[in-house]
């Protein structure tokens, strides 16, 4: 039997599977861009008002954030203010849409089964490859159609939408060869993840100090390929080449284990369980304080670099007022600093969130996975259990934001000597972003216990409220609709008056929706298929 039988099945199948999940995906990254050039061209009509953004875009802040600004131009302009995010985005799906259909499967127990048919060894791995592949590269077409309808040049169309689809492919293949390391779906995608979100810290390093570091990030490549700025169509090789290297790891990789096996060597516990493993909360601990401490770390950096890179913002001086006031609503009124402050920590909620939808989805997990059984068997009921993960998803979310907001007040703080007040300002600018964050946990706890077969919604939820938050007032939405997102109501710290109101109506909203899974939870059959 050759190696690769069945990879057409496993493909058709995955995609039928995805049908829905990858619509979405592809349609929201490919018509980003495109609304984006085309606010843009309403926005700054004039060759005085290109001139005008590209003079306050060269500020070592907003270049921490979005990158640097290669072209004076509406295609400049858009690679600009999309890139990043589109980046960060297609290699968020493309790194889950792998894991997905490699190691979770083989955690299921599916894989086993579909490998005892005709299948080859490498057909899986092959067939999760072949549909983001395939997924990348609609988005990379739609997107270079989108932009040339905008009248935008076809040259650089082209190359924005090679980017992004180069950069979900790179990152397919290194989900690919995590997929082989771990014994878990979560461990692979949170490794996978990690090299993600390092790609990220290395660009915001680069690209304010040492040049050299971006050219260690894809996302880097990304952006020196320069779409509408003198294209630099060599930079493609380098995401085919280190894309190729991973994904023949993989092959490799996958040759030399057992399935449902992973390379990394699992540590043995002890014969005897420990007496602090005797509840529900010590076992959730054990369970989640690895992601706790990776997602930890990760903020905490990522607050540090952030908060260092907003001491440059104060110089920034806009003759274009339309862009000043744009600047200002991101964040507050108080001045650009205290906007720009505000804006990042609005970003980094939206980051915990992640951690809080991907702990609150491991009630689902251990559901799925048969063990939670084998723990209602005993006395614990289904509520201590759900409510011992809960914990970690509600807390531990709180952890994250107050290690972010320390961690941004001691880099601002050390920038402009004022450590011991900063910290306390960007400490309660990270913590207000909490009750949205909880929101999302209720919904997820919702979906787990009246409707569990579509509890991964609860990741489309954090993804729209991204989009709403950081694009709506671009594309011109109505405001009802930015509304629609727990984000949106959020007090904009430091900078604007804090109110109390929205943050209770928040925690209540987020506590009547778990309440309400907790409900169905309780009612409803353990464990649903």
């Amino acid at each position: 039997m050759n190696s690769l039988t069945g990879t057409r099945a496993l493909a058709r199948l995955a995609l039928r599977l995805d049908r829905v999940r990858l619509t979405v995906w592809v349609l929201g990254l490919a018509v980003m861009p495109m609304g984006t050039a085309a606010n843009y061209l309403s926005l700054y009509p004039t060759e005085a008002d290109l001139r005008a953004v590209s003079a306050v875009l060269a500020n070592p802040s907003l270049v921490a954030l979005s990158g640097p600004l290669f072209g004076v131009s509406i295609g400049g302009l858009t690679a600009w203010k999309i890139g990043v995010t589109e980046f960060i985005l297609v290699g968020l799906m493309s790194l889950l849409t792998v894991v997905r259909h490699t190691r979770t499967e083989e955690e299921t127990g599916r894989l086993e089964l579909i490998g005892a048919t005709v299948v080859g060894r490498y057909a899986p791995l092959t067939a999760a490859l072949l549909v983001t592949a395939l997924a990348n590269l609609a988005i990379a077409v739609l997107i270079t159609l989108g932009l040339l309808a905008t009248g935008l040049p076809a040259g650089g169309s082209l190359a924005l939408g090679l980017a992004t689809g180069l950069v979900g492919m790179l990152f397919a293949a290194v989900a690919a060869a995590s997929a082989q390391l771990t014994q878990s779906a979560r461990a692979a995608s949170g490794l996978a993840g990690a090299v993600l979100g390092g790609t990220y810290l290395l660009r915001a390093v680069g690209d304010t100090g040492p040049t050299w570091l971006s050219w260690l990030s894809p996302t880097g490549w990304a952006l020196h390929l320069r779409p509408y700025a003198g294209e630099r169509w060599w930079v493609a090789g380098l995401f085919i080449g280190i894309a190729a290297v991973f994904a023949i790891v993989a092959y490799r990789l996958v040759a030399r284990r057992d399935v449902g096996a992973g390379l990394l060597p699992q540590r043995l516990g002890p014969a005897e369980a420990s007496p602090a493993l005797r509840s529900p909360l010590a076992l959730a601990w054990r369970l989640h304080r690895g992601l706790l401490l990776s997602w930890t770390i990760g903020l905490a950096l990522t607050g540090a670099v952030m908060g260092g890179a907003a001491a440059g913002i104060g110089d920034l001086q806009s003759p274009n007022q339309q862009l000043t006031d744009i600047l200002t609503r991101m964040g507050g009124s108080n001045g650009l600093t205290d906007a720009f402050l505000a804006a990042i920590f609005g970003i980094t909620g939206m980051v915990a969130a992640a951690y809080t939808v991907q702990a609150t989805l491991r009630l689902r997990q251990e559901e799925s996975s048969g063990r939670v059984e084998a723990l209602l068997a005993t006395p614990v009921g289904r509520l201590r259990w759900a409510a011992s993960h809960l914990v970690f998803a509600l807390l531990g979310t709180a952890l994250l934001l107050a290690v972010a907001g320390v961690a941004g007040g001691l880099g601002y703080g050390v920038q402009i000597h004022d450590v011991g007040g900063q910290i306390g300002r960007l400490l309660g600018a990270a913590l207000v972003q909490l009750p949205a964050t909880w929101v999302l946990a209720g919904f997820g706890t919702a979906l787990i216990g009246l409707a569990p077969r579509f509890s991964a919604l609860a990741w489309a939820a954090l993804i729209v409220s991204v989009l709403l938050v950081e694009l709506g007032a671009l594309f011109g939405l109505s405001e009802w609709i930015v509304d629609a997102t727990p984000f949106a109501h959020v007090p904009k710290l430091p900078g604007s008056a804090f109110t109390v109101t929205p943050m209770l109506w928040l925690t209540a909203i987020a506590l009547a929706l778990g309440a309400v899974g907790l409900a169905g939870l309780h009612r409803r059959d353990v464990p649903v298929a």
